[in-house]
């Protein structure tokens, strides 16, 4: 298991140095200079030079090859040694840490995520279940046709359907933010719902629960659909293997040959994707986030990337990476639990 992990932990390293190298080339290649960004049309010629200069975007790129001497001054090589020692550098247009703005994000981002996973597992489980006890049956027809349909929907044409019936035609839920702007809550986990119930403050929680839902459902709607697909799947696998049908022989009851020997066996592709879906949405949802005006990761990212702020690009797609990276080790680590048979070697 130690030597499992060391390997994995080399590999996460190799590939979050490979992704710095990538997206910091990336939006350096893009047409444009992120001083006049800043400055605007407006900006002299003059201003432009000394902000680019201050930036240090005036610099090579990647290494120094007019001169040899000085081959690691360059952009990437002075960001790599600011990263190593924990400094992702100050946001171009906020001034503000990217450290310090990715802490005060990402609960905003966990509790949107824990709201669209709990969306997609309720949902998805329970009807990829029912579809496979009842292949090729009306059931199984109706549940894999909504699942289509919820794979195949755009976010963003989701959110705003769901914005204009239940928020602007129904007036049930708000559409957008975290919480309405008369009521406060103290942040103790960042989670909204979660920190008005440890203060006792009811009203705030109910209120933060209701701005959380819609988003929630536009996010969670994808996964739920692949969670369906991939239950149906791979309980129909695990159902026509023999142990299942030496258990309808000996009389077992229905109930615990699907909950026992049935989901827990199917659960090993179910828990891979549900991992996936967690690490992703973590890395933030840019479309969701940016619709609903929820200060998450992904909205924060897009507003770098149209103000050309290049340390908050760097920070929120390493940080997203690092997230996926370790949620996909700790599914990995979970196969063990899910099958005995599972050896790390």
């Amino acid at each position: 298991m130690a030597i499992f992990i060391f390997r994995r932990l080399i590999r996460m390293i190799t590939v979050l140095f490979g992704i710095s190298f990538v997206v910091f080339g990336f939006i350096r290649a893009l047409p444009g200079n992120a001083a006049v960004v800043m400055l605007g049309e407006r900006g002299s010629p003059e201003a432009v030079a000394a902000l680019t200069e201050k930036l240090g975007l005036n610099k090579p790129v990647f290494l120094n090859l007019e001169n040899p001497s000085q081959l690691l001054d360059a952009q990437y090589p002075r960001f790599m040694g600011r990263l190593l020692s924990g400094d992702l550098q100050v946001g171009i247009n906020s001034q503000i840490p990217v450290a310090d703005e990715l802490k005060s994000r990402f609960p905003a981002t966990v509790e949107l995520t824990f709201g669209a996973m709990l969306f997609a597992l309720l949902i998805g489980l329970p009807a990829g279940i029912i579809a496979a006890l009842n292949r090729n049956r009306p059931l199984d027809n109706t549940a894999m046709a909504i699942s289509l349909v919820g794979v195949s929907m755009p976010v963003f044409w989701l959110s705003m359907v769901l914005v204009y019936f239940f928020a602007v035609v129904l007036k049930w839920l708000p559409p957008s933010s975290r919480l309405d702007s008369d009521l406060k809550i103290q942040t103790v986990t960042g989670l909204f719902v979660l920190d008005g119930l440890i203060q006792g403050k009811l009203e705030s929680a109910f209120n933060a629960l209701k701005h959380l839902i819609l988003p929630s459902i536009a996010l969670g709607t994808i996964p739920m659909a692949i969670i369906a697909r991939i239950t149906r799947s791979s309980m129909l696998e695990v159902l026509s293997q023999d142990y299942v049908r030496t258990a309808k022989a000996k009389g077992l009851e229905y109930r615990k040959i699907i909950l026992k020997h049935t989901l827990r066996n199917a659960m090993l592709p179910i828990s891979t994707i549900i991992g996936l879906q967690i690490g992703t949405l973590l890395g933030g949802a840019v479309l969701t986030e940016t619709i609903f005006s929820w200060p998450g990761l992904g909205s924060w990212v897009y507003q770098g990337i149209t103000e050309r702020d290049y340390p908050v690009i760097q920070g929120g797609v390493i940080f997203a990476a690092l997230i996926i990276s370790v949620v996909n080790l700790l599914v990995d680590l979970s196969y063990a639990y899910l099958d005995p048979r599972v050896q790390y070697g």
